[in-house]
């Protein structure tokens, strides 16, 4: 059997030369993606966004598999804002291991706030626009390829959560990490995360009724 932690474990050269290159500003994550309530397993660089080993992926499935332009099992060039208001750069790319099934992920994420001060240099760097080719469409294939990304993501979560005396606020609160992580934006998730935990899929939404409830009691205390 193929050997997930070593194979991960291959990438840290590269992560680490590729942070050496590009310098301070350039943070390196390797996320193990058959974990994925504590997927960074490995971080160069982390005071660029405050990545800890043992935290969770940010913004996998809202940003990464939801975008257009995710093809190949890579995105590059995407932003997002840290807590302080700065700039993040990133491009993240899928491990597969030796039978296509996705186990990790490669993240760089570039600082670019000091870039931001040659705004007039860096137009074309700094561009959060795509280019679409005409006639470019999502394939298929690509759609495939983000739903079973997605379908692994749910079942490796159950798997590392689930047990025979689950009970409601457990499962509440499996759901709310799912829903945090954007899971439920892809269609269907609802009826196989319902399957897999053996409830209904009114439940489900019933589940996620509550736990917007209480985010909103929260938020107007």
């Amino acid at each position: 059997m193929e050997n997930i932690k070593n194979l991960l474990e291959s990438y840290i050269p590269l992560a680490k030369s590729t942070a050496k290159m590009f310098g301070p500003n350039c943070e390196v994550v390797i996320h193990d993606l058959t974990n994925p309530q504590a997927s960074v397993m490995f971080t160069v660089n982390h005071h660029v966004t405050g990545r800890k080993i043992g935290q969770s992926f940010d913004h996998l499935v809202k940003t990464v598999l939801q975008s257009e332009d995710f093809k190949e099992d890579y995105l590059a060039g995407y932003t997002f804002k840290t807590e302080d208001n700065r700039t993040i750069r990133s491009s993240t790319s899928l491990i597969r291991d030796s039978k296509k099934k996705v186990i990790g992920a490669f993240c760089i994420n570039f600082d670019v706030e000091a870039l931001n001060q040659m705004q007039q240099f860096m137009d074309t760097f700094l561009s959060t626009k795509v280019e679409v080719q005409e006639n470019e469409t999502t394939s298929n294939d690509d759609l495939e390829n983000v739903e079973g990304i997605v379908d692994q993501l749910i079942q490796q979560i159950i798997q590392n959560s689930v047990h025979p005396v689950m009970k409601r606020h457990e499962k509440i609160e499996l759901i709310r990490f799912m829903d945090e992580k954007g899971i439920f934006l892809m269609k269907g998730s609802v009826e196989k995360v319902a399957s897999m935990l053996g409830i209904s899929k009114v439940t489900v939404y019933s589940y996620l009724d509550e736990i917007k409830h209480k985010s909103n009691e929260g938020e107007t205390k």
